[in-house]
């Protein structure tokens, strides 16, 4: 299976775990989950956010994990077993654009940093309304790249390659501020959001996090930068990280909604 801009591994996502359990947390609350219920994570990757739910909805609840890949979705079955879980935890291969759940069947619906990688987020969101029950909250989180921000005196690299990552390493790579916009378009109520700064002075993190090294030579390669400027830019950083005042962000962006 050929794999999207931005694809990042079962690896990844639960490195980034721990960095982002806060935000994480958060969508959790704004479910407003009861035992006995039943969720949705759209875009579960291995399990990272359908473990937690397990105990949260309980042994007579249910909580299914979708994604489209398939390795992802190996690595949240076994995760689920592991956790003593799977008997009311499951996961499946889906289409975000067309999920084979009956309508109004989920008590809640969740999805974190997915519509980064949909070239038009609408329909996957129209589809976690429709199978949210009447009164169910639907709650989105994801990045708005075009916040990347790094503390660097190379300001001209430091935009070029920012920008270079919104646009061209990821299909959607503003969604997080198109949110208000689609939540508005589903016709859901009691809107709300909220903005998380993702900030980091660990070089090494921000680096994983941003997928840097696959990002800058994607830049060199389409002339985004030159291999001197690239040499220059990594070198500066380097020299930050060095001195301890290297300093990076992104703004997660979290929207709510309530079902009619």
């Amino acid at each position: 299976m050929s794999q999207p801009k931005g694809y990042v591994d079962p690896e990844y996502l639960r490195a980034m775990r721990n960095l982002l359990n806060h935000i994480k947390q958060r969508s959790y609350g704004l479910m407003q989950i009861q035992p006995g219920h039943k969720v949705l994570d759209l875009g579960c990757g291995p399990g990272t956010d359908t473990i937690p739910l397990a105990p949260m909805v309980g042994v007579n609840g249910q909580v299914i994990g979708a994604d489209y890949d398939e390795a992802m979705i190996a690595a949240a079955v076994l995760s689920a077993e592991q956790a003593d879980v799977n008997t009311w935890v499951m996961h499946q291969c889906v289409d975000a654009r067309s999920l084979p759940f009956e309508t109004d069947y989920f008590d809640s619906c969740r999805s974190e940093r997915l519509f980064q990688h949909l070239l038009n987020p609408a329909p996957a969101l129209s589809e976690m309304t429709r199978v949210t029950k009447p009164g169910g909250w639907v709650v989105v989180a994801d990045t708005d790249w075009g916040s990347l921000s790094t503390d660097s005196d190379e300001i001209d690299i430091e935009r070029r390659l920012a920008r270079f990552l919104a646009e061209s390493s990821l299909h959607n790579g503003y969604s997080g501020r198109k949110l208000y916009r689609l939540f508005k378009q589903q016709n859901l109520t009691d809107i709300s959001f909220e903005v998380f700064p993702v900030a980091t002075p660990c070089y090494s993190l921000a680096r994983q996090a941003t997928q840097a090294e696959r990002i800058e030579q994607q830049a060199l390669k389409a002339g985004v930068v030159t291999a001197k400027e690239l040499q220059r830019w990594q070198a500066s950083l380097e020299q930050a990280d060095s001195e301890g005042v290297y300093f990076g962000s992104v703004n997660l962006m979290m929207f709510a909604g309530r079902k009619n």
